[in-house]
């Protein structure tokens, strides 16, 4: 069924916005195959973001674990993370459907530091929702948004994070969807958005998989952490068919107790989040739970529907890591390696770091999602 993966999916979205949903697909459709758009694409992938982004052998810390950790690095492009790889193509999509104004809903703040940069570069408005309580604790990424002349929405509602930021960017869409696109940030919405946005990340995936196959060989596990889910699904769509074991690994938080984590598959049930039919946290009585993490980027409810998919059929392992492991991680890389990588992308490195029985004597590869810089002035 068109829209969906497997049972999940979808478009469960107000009348209003059908029109411009079925708009977006027709274009996406035609744009993504085409040669002019591919080429332009491809200029400012290399030009503007600096890709390819290349494969790291972390050999002191392969030393230490016994285990063989390659890093995609994703934190070296342009904006510091994966998320400018899918705010250049929607980017792109936007003037070529001639609309003049983009607003987006962040976390961690990197997806609305992307959207406010390809608004900068392209001279579009830009409005970007984030909750309270994330800008709170990613202030550099606050500062960089408002440098770069987006106009920056705090959301004071529910939890003020980016569940509620994402509802914020949804009703400012339903009101301006004349003028304006909404660049979602993951692989999560009505569909085409988690199609598009898995299409946009799909390059990392590929670049990783040429440079293993130029080394001679593929890795044997692929992680990557999971919050809404694109950093992952753009890494595992170059290993799908691979015999390579992939894993998503989710926020453990502080615990299983309701409240204090963010795990949309481990602890969550299907339902409909934000316009599909998906994996997420809910209360017993059905509502949307609260939700925890140390990562602004994956304290969310609910995960992508290719994600609940790729679950149900065994495809990709899900797991979780809890908020002192992947702190640990953190400091673990940089002490270890000189790299400083975002928090999210530390769920992934602790969870290969803390399963030696998983790894050991096995070559891994690590999505490197992010750069560290927005939460090193934390205290963690």
């Amino acid at each position: 069924m068109k829209g969906f993966f497997g049972d999940f999916g979808g478009m469960f979205v107000p009348e209003t916005l059908v029109p411009a949903l079925e708009q977006l697909e027709r274009e996406f459709n035609i744009l993504k195959d085409d040669p002019v758009f591919t080429a332009d694409l491809q200029r400012y992938s290399t030009t503007y973001i600096g890709r390819p982004s290349p494969v790291y052998y972390a050999s002191r810390l392969s030393e230490k674990y016994g285990t063989e950790i390659y890093l995609k690095r994703e934190d070296l492009n342009h904006t510091g993370s994966h998320k400018i790889n899918n705010t250049i193509g929607q980017a792109l999509l936007t003037r070529y459907m001639g609309k003049k104004r983009i607003i987006a809903e962040t976390g961690a703040g990197q997806h609305g530091v992307a959207t406010a940069t390809v608004a900068a570069l392209f001279g579009l408005d830009c409005t970007v929702y984030m909750g309270a309580v994330d800008a709170a604790r990613q202030k550099p990424n606050v500062d960089r948004m408002k440098l770069l002349g987006a106009k920056l929405e705090l959301v004071h509602d529910g939890s003020k994070t980016l569940k509620d930021a994402t509802n914020a960017a949804m009703r400012d869409w339903v009101k301006n969807v004349e003028d304006t696109h909404y660049i979602i940030g993951s692989v999560i919405g009505p569909h085409p958005f988690p199609e598009m946005v898995a299409h946009f990340q799909s390059v990392i995936g590929r670049e990783a998989r040429a440079s293993f196959e130029e080394m001679g060989f593929l890795p044997d596990a692929v992680v990557a952490c999971v919050g809404g889910g694109s950093n992952a699904i753009g890494i595992f769509k170059g290993f799908l068919d691979a015999p390579c074991e992939l894993y998503g690994i989710e926020a453990g938080g502080l615990s299983d107790n309701e409240g204090d984590h963010a795990m949309a598959i481990g602890k969550g049930r299907a339902g409909i989040l934000h316009g599909c039919i998906t994996y997420l946290v809910q209360t017993a009585d059905g509502q949307v739970a609260d939700v925890h993490s140390v990562a602004a980027g994956l304290d969310y409810p609910g995960i992508g529907p290719e994600h609940s998919y790729l679950h149900s059929t065994g495809r990709v392992i899900y797991d979780k890591v809890r908020d002192e492991d992947a702190v640990s991680a953190f400091r673990e890389l940089a002490r270890r390696e000189g790299i400083v990588p975002a928090v999210e992308s530390s769920h992934a490195i602790a969870y290969v770091l803390k399963n030696p029985d998983k790894f050991n004597g096995r070559r891994v590869l690590i999505n490197l999602s992010g750069r560290g810089d927005k939460d090193s002035e934390r205290d963690i």
